[in-house]
């Protein structure tokens, strides 16, 4: 069977919206059934997926999956907005900036960049919106500040970069952290620029940091104290060499529990139960692509598609900047129908190469990568992010993709810059 009517059958069961994971599942069968001369049978294709799902650094993944929930429950990002507000809210788009570094931070909690969307959209949109800022700007600055979930580490598409490719998770995670200040700042950037242009309302503003001042600076940083340290100790867990990255997760939920109940008290021990079963329809549908992903991936290497790929354009592309464009290209139209997990899991067996071939370090493409597709979480059709901030502001999903436009402009100009200047991404390591 060959591999081009493989992929065009594999993309007519997206258009008709086949779930993703059925769909790899299908496609990965398909040759064994239509070709009895094929040499990997259902059997194999079964002890590739479980295969594929025993991995330690994968445990990491529910994990984090499952703090993320616990702290967006347990009003831990409204701490953080807090403190970067009564900091930055007195200056030309404080406001605006003060939610990009929540979702900064809270990237560095959740590792989920649509968890980052809700649990921080849901908090910080009917403030701005409150403040006199215009709603469709407010939701799509959410929409794509969420983007930096999948950046800044822990990251769960970085976890499935490091699973797919043999790379170091942690060396990921370095490489992460200046990519997502670098968005971040380009963001506020941005957010300074809109709010000169379009003018904001400083009585409002005003008006609400006064609340926070008149608490005052201790009383702020000491309710916020349990909320920052939370990406410290992940962070500083996996660096210092205390733990890996699936143990730091495992701490992360204990750390949120233990938080969430009896330090702030926003969620009770009966609540405990809905968010287990939250975390587990969160995550399910995950380990089910994961183990099809596993099985496709291992057909498209039976039958040379990574070969062959890459033969193709490396005789066909000469030029090192005119390959990386065409692979840059490739993964944003991708990013556009695809969700990250089965896009890392399926386009890394087959990109990498072509990216070591041209002399690019295995790091640096991961940034490469999980930025394209972090791109594609505000660009329709798929675009969960979107989808996310419009459920949280009835604003429809095509007006939040206009409004987000020059924001997304910017996601490329970083992508370029990932692309090109290898010491974005390996200055840490």
């Amino acid at each position: 069977m060959p591999a081009i009517v493989l992929f065009i059958i594999f993309v007519i069961l997206l258009i008709i919206a086949i779930p993703v994971g059925i769909t790899l599942g299908i496609t990965a069968v398909l040759p064994s059934v239509l070709d009895p001369s094929f040499t990997v049978g259902a059997k194999y294709l079964i002890r590739a997926m479980f295969g594929g799902l025993d991995s330690f650094p994968l445990l990491a993944v529910p994990m984090f999956v499952l703090s993320g929930i616990i702290m967006a429950k347990g009003g831990i990002s409204r701490k953080i907005f807090d403190v970067f507000a009564y900091f930055f809210g007195r200056f030309t788009a404080g406001m605006p900036c003060a939610v990009v570094i929540t979702c900064l931070f809270y990237g560095a909690i959740s590792g989920s960049a649509p968890a980052t969307v809700a649990a921080v959209g849901s908090m910080t949109i009917p403030v701005l919106i409150g403040l006199g800022y215009d709603k469709t700007f407010s939701t799509s600055l959410v929409a794509v500040a969420g983007g930096l979930g999948v950046i800044i580490p822990p990251s769960i598409p970085f976890i499935m970069y490091g699973m797919a490719s043999g790379a170091s998770v942690s060396d990921l995670f370095l490489a992460g952290i200046i990519s997502g200040f670098v968005i971040a700042f380009l963001l506020m950037s941005y957010a300074v620029y809109y709010c000169k242009r379009f003018g904001e309302d400083k009585d409002k503003i005003n008006a609400e940091i006064g609340l926070l001042r008149e608490k005052g600076l201790g009383s702020v940083l000491k309710e916020s104290f349990w909320a920052l340290l939370s990406p410290v100790i992940v962070l500083g867990c996996i660096y210092s060499g205390i733990t890996s990255p699936t143990e730091a997760a495992v701490i992360s939920v204990y750390y949120a529990l233990i938080v969430s109940l009896f330090v702030y008290k926003e969620i009770k021990i009966s609540d405990l139960w809905g968010i287990l079963v939250e975390g587990i329809k969160t995550y399910t549908p995950i380990l089910f692509i994961l183990a099809a992903s596993t099985a496709f991936s291992r057909v498209l290497t039976l039958m040379q598609v990574p070969q062959t790929v890459s033969t193709f354009i490396l005789e066909n592309f000469s030029s090192k900047v005119v390959i990386l464009l065409v692979i840059n290209i490739f993964l944003l139209i991708v990013g556009m129908v695809m969700d990250t997990t089965p896009a890392i899991l399926i386009l890394t067996p087959i990109l990498l190469p072509i990216a070591q071939g041209i002399g690019m370090d295995p790091i640096q493409f991961g940034v490469i990568m999980v930025v394209n597709l972090a791109i594609g979480f505000v660009t329709p059709p798929i675009g969960v992010n979107l989808f996310v901030a419009s459920a949280l502001t009835d604003v429809p999903v095509m007006d939040i993709a206009k409004k987000a436009l020059p924001m997304i402009g910017l996601f490329l100009i970083a992508l370029l810059l990932f692309t090109f200047v290898p010491a974005f991404s390996l200055v840490l390591l």
